[in-house]
């Protein structure tokens, strides 16, 4: 048998615990692919999974800019604009 590999891991379609449990993920995906290490059916796995992974990180990160946003009263500004200001 094959050794498992993330990609083997795709099929259980399992929800990260965290982003960056989803990025070192997604990473460690992107290694494998690159170096061609996956057969193409583990390769196909690897790629549904890498996007899904994509799709949960910008979530998180759509629901943190929500956050920052009420927490900063809704007025974020450019980092330009903060750095004129000092």
């Amino acid at each position: 048998m094959s050794k498992k590999s993330t990609a083997d891991t795709a099929a259980a379609g399992a929800a990260p615990a965290s982003f960056e449990e989803a990025m070192a993920e997604l990473a460690q995906l992107v290694s494998q692919m690159e170096a061609g290490q996956l057969p193409l059916e583990a390769s196909v796995a690897a790629y549904q999974r890498g996007s899904s992974l994509v799709k949960f990180c910008g979530a998180q990160l759509d629901k943190v800019e929500s956050q920052v946003k009420v927490l900063e009263g809704d007025m974020l500004k450019p980092f330009a604009d903060a750095g004129e200001e000092a």
